[in-house]
């Protein structure tokens, strides 16, 4: 019997396995069995393909001297020269400097705030929330241009919002569009003011889908709000702030061109807190008409996102693999 068993055994071992599916086989099967959710997909898939793909063929006027009667293909390659005129700018270190240290605390400020809103907004109940959340998200879908106009109606030198209540105490007035140091605070204040909606409504979003017995278990065991946002909101939420984080980063080279053109007014006064490299090279574009170069600074700027969320990634994954973005 015992040999009957060894022999059965070894001629299961010495029968060959059979053969895995291709790598295009089971994709294949895979996309057949969600055919419904991919044919749902369909339109989204084309508008990202004709908007942010196809647009992508332009990215060789980056190393080109275009000319309109030679076209794209037939115009001079030209190597890196383009790339010459952002770095041997004369505000070159100033822009850059702005760009970096502007993106960063409106990731820092916008983070936080947007943390402390989703937590105060879970302790609210009833028909009060709507009302808060909705607050709250209107001014993100207001244009640039128009919060531009608010701005000027707080800090307008004659008839601002912000200079009458500085007139009533006695103080004289700002000319805050002339002015360079007080930009450093009002940019990310409008910043926070627009975006702060969206932000908080994601996180508000990963609030809502945490286990409620984890909250249930705390209460029974007399912890207080406090304690269960510090010990379960927070903790569950690392994932979370982790992955937008990373996201936020890829951005870090590249500004927001309406924030820093419309909100100051592309005023010249204050460009050294409010100029960065969008607007640089839109005022650039737009008075030597060089193509090359803006290409080739937008070229610059998807590269340097491109690395920065390599690298925040593979940083997240060397100290925490279960929250690195992939």
């Amino acid at each position: 019997m015992a040999q009957t068993k060894l022999a059965d055994s070894n001629a299961d071992a010495q029968r060959p396995l059979p053969n895995k599916p291709s790598w295009l086989r089971r994709e294949w099967k895979h996309l057949k069995k969600n055919r419904e959710l991919l044919l749902l997909a369909t339109p989204g898939i084309l508008f990202k393909f004709v908007i942010a793909y196809i647009p992508m063929i332009g990215l060789i006027l980056a190393f080109k001297y275009f000319r309109y009667d030679q076209g794209i293909f037939g115009s001079k390659w030209v190597g890196l020269n383009n790339f010459e005129f952002l770095f041997k700018a004369q505000d070159a270190v100033r822009i850059i400097r702005n760009t970096l240290l502007y993106n960063l605390s409106y990731i820092a400020l916008g983070t936080v705030a947007a943390l402390l809103l989703a937590l105060l907004l879970n302790e609210l109940s009833g028909k009060l929330i709507k009302i808060y959340q909705t607050t709250m998200f209107l001014p993100y879908f207001l244009s640039f241009v128009l919060v531009g106009y608010i701005t000027s109606a707080f800090l307008d030198h004659k008839g601002g919002f912000l200079n009458t209540m500085i007139g009533w105490i006695g103080l004289e007035p700002h000319k805050w569009y002339l002015e360079t140091a007080p930009w450093i605070f009002i940019l990310p204040l409008v910043a926070l003011w627009k975006g702060i909606g969206f932000s908080t409504l994601v996180y508000y979003a990963g609030i809502t889908g945490i286990n409620t017995d984890y909250y249930e278990a705390a209460r029974l065991d007399g912890a207080s709000r406090i304690q269960m946002m510090w010990r379960i909101t927070l903790p569950l939420l690392k994932p979370l702030v982790i992955i937008l984080f990373i996201l936020g980063l890829g951005n870090i080279f590249r500004g927001d061109f309406g924030l820093h053109y419309f909100v100051p007014n592309n005023v010249g006064p204050n460009f050294p807190t409010t100029d960065i490299i969008d607007t640089y090279v839109y005022r650039a574009l737009t008075k030597l008409g060089d193509i090359n170069s803006a290409a080739a600074v937008g070229f610059l700027q998807s590269v340097v996102g491109l690395v920065t969320v390599v690298t925040a990634n593979y940083l997240v994954r060397r100290t925490d693999k279960d929250n690195a973005l992939f």
